[in-house]
């Protein structure tokens, strides 16, 4: 199963540069009925590429039923990014907006696939945050959302997450203030170290048989040495800018959410705890807050590998498709 790519032509960014000949990766998975009406938007996750979540189609989105479409974030290296040679970093005023994810989520989906209102958008991490974008601006093309593991603005704290992990690479010995002279190998290492920290529980790492330095180095840090470094900063940036309410009041744009929504937080999440989601969630007029026991973390909003989690998202994401579209 590989991903398709949809071409954009010059495609103007928010930040005022244009992505020459834009890319937008996706992934189809099940067919669209003949009203066009059962498709459902995954957006991706921050590193994902559309096939590292085409194992949601099964254990949590009946691909017999819907026709599940994967779109890759713009940075992700299989979208357009830095590492096609066309797209440049904040230092030179390059930065890429869930807006921007968005509009061309809204292209690929109306002259491939022939829609204009979705009865899902689902998405874990920057998935949620794009899945909120959504809601905010285009309510009346937005019937339900699950928002899983994620918020509708970067808070303080999740951003001090972010430019510890932007630190971490730009530090490397490589880095030449726009790009890498080398791979920055003691940089992604340090990058890891820190990812992996957060994204994981302390209850997991303590579960753990090996050292937490072989476990990241094995499980973690292959994940990341698969991406061009340059594309790894650019969503961290991405993700550093994200706010639904574009610097504005957070509790208005919320409240203009006019699509069902179920909040599904992660009882051990340390990037989005449970507060910040609960807080999105009562401004959002008709909203259910989940809540995932889980020692995986923020993992338990992408459990590939864990049944038990994939079930209680199964059964949040059945519900929500059961409840009228709109509140």
């Amino acid at each position: 199963m590989s991903a398709s790519q949809h071409c954009l032509g010059d495609f103007p960014l928010a930040c005022g540069h244009t992505l020459p000949a834009a890319q937008l990766s996706y992934l189809k998975i099940g067919e669209p009925n003949a009203q066009r009406s059962n498709l459902i938007l995954v957006p991706t996750s921050y590193g994902a590429r559309p096939e590292d979540l085409a194992w949601l189609a099964g254990p949590v989105l009946n691909p017999e039923r819907w026709c599940i479409v994967i779109a890759g974030i713009f940075g992700n290296g299989a979208s357009s990014s830095p590492s096609h040679g066309a797209m440049g970093l904040a230092e030179q005023g390059w930065v890429v907006s869930h807006r921007d994810n968005v509009a061309a989520q809204r292209r690929l989906l109306a002259e491939v696939f022939g829609v204009e209102r979705l009865p899902l958008i689902y998405g874990w991490s920057m998935g949620a945050q794009q899945a909120y974008q959504w809601a905010v601006d285009h309510p009346e093309a937005v019937e339900r959302i699950c928002c899983v593991c994620g918020t509708a603005r970067t808070s303080p704290h999740n951003r001090l997450f972010l430019l510890s992990l932007r630190q971490a690479l730009t530090a490397d010995r490589h880095w030449n203030g726009s790009g890498f002279n080398a791979t920055p190998e003691q940089g992604l290492l340090t990058y890891a170290l820190i990812y992996a920290s957060w994204a994981a529980s302390q209850p997991f790492f303590r579960s753990l048989a090996e050292l937490v330095e072989d476990h990241v180095e094995q499980h973690w840090l292959p994940h990341y040495q698969r991406h061009d470094p340059r594309d790894l900063i650019a969503m961290l940036d991405t993700w550093l800018a994200h706010d639904v309410a574009a610097g504005g009041d957070l509790a208005a744009s919320l409240g203009r959410i006019t699509a069902r929504t179920a909040v599904v937080a992660g009882s051990h999440d340390l990037y989005f705890p449970l507060d910040d989601l609960a807080a999105d969630a009562d401004t959002i007029p008709g909203a259910e807050l989940h809540v995932i026991p889980s020692e995986l973390g923020h993992r338990a909003g992408n459990p590939h590998s864990s049944p038990a989690e994939q079930r209680q998202l199964s059964r949040i994401v059945e519900t929500l498709l059961q409840q009228p579209s709109h509140v």
